[in-house]
């Protein structure tokens, strides 16, 4: 049985993936499915860099918007959404195009991973979340050094949801079971952006002077006005949590450097520099 196609834009900050997303569409007949783990919340638009409707320039997107900021939204639900889409956008005879930069997003469609069903532990949650880092790290190489050792590899050991979430999952099935990947019903094109850290530092620069002219500070306000508390917006990073231009320039750089080191793991990407034209027609 032919695979069907599905494309895959992915990258790090800053990098023109969701311009890049529309013109692909534009040329395959196709809509974008959101691959961005904040992206996915409701009034979270000026600090996670979200297309406008302008910028969709009349394509259809798909998962934005789908979650009110005080709820969490889990991988295995993005990955539900996400096969749903897909399957509805091809039943329309067109093609999907998932865009974004979420590793962990992007890895649950194209890897057919199968996460460990476990229920939040909320008594547990509120013990761990008054723990450093550091301290929770410890409590997870306890219970489980395999999985200890995977965090620690893809540097999210300053990564609290995450550590919590294993110690979640191994105290309730004995240790984080190991996720499994399944064989992919589709014939994936990934194509990853980069740009030079000199011209990734300007593109970060420019992007976080027009996010505080846009009204990040007001964005804030206005969360904090519908009911979404403090703690809430620490939890969806640096943008959120009192920013200064110079703290977000930094934070951001961070990261960008961390979603390179986990796509760096695919050997499946085919690299493209973003700096450069792209001749989408020589790659699809």
């Amino acid at each position: 049985m032919k695979k069907t196609k599905i494309i895959i834009i992915l990258g790090p900050t800053a990098t023109g993936k969701s311009n890049l997303a529309v013109k692909t569409a534009k040329i395959l007949n196709g809509e974008v499915i959101s691959a961005d783990s904040r992206q996915v919340y409701k009034k979270l638009d000026i600090g996670t860099g979200k297309i406008t409707q302008k910028e969709m320039k009349g394509i259809p997107h798909h998962l934005l918007d789908v979650m009110n900021p005080k709820k969490k939204f889990t991988v295995v639900e993005y990955q539900k959404l996400a096969i749903s889409a897909i399957t509805d956008i091809q039943k329309r005879g067109k093609i999907p195009i998932i865009c974004g930069g979420t590793g962990f997003y992007i890895d649950a469609i194209t890897k057919g991973v199968a996460f460990p069903e476990v229920p939040p532990n909320i008594k547990l949650r509120k013990i761990l979340e008054k723990k450093s880092a550091t301290e929770l790290f410890r409590i997870l190489n306890k219970l489980d050094t395999r999985r200890a050792k995977d965090i620690k590899n893809k540097n999210e050991l300053n990564n609290k949801v995450r550590l919590i979430r294993a110690i979640e999952i191994a105290k309730s099935l004995g240790k984080v079971p190991k996720i499994k990947q399944n064989s992919p019903a589709y014939n994936f094109v990934k194509i990853g952006l980069y740009l030079t850290p000199e011209e990734s530092k300007k593109k970060i620069e420019k992007r976080v002077k027009e996010m505080f002219k846009d009204g990040l500070l007001n964005e804030i306000k206005k969360l904090k006005k519908s009911g979404v508390s403090e703690k809430r917006l620490k939890e969806f990073g640096f943008e959120y949590d009192d920013p200064t231009y110079e703290k977000v320039v930094k934070e951001t750089i961070k990261y960008t450097k961390r979603q390179i080191t986990w796509f760096k793991r695919d050997k499946d990407i085919k690299w493209i520099d973003a700096s450069k034209p792209i001749d989408l027609k020589n790659i699809l």
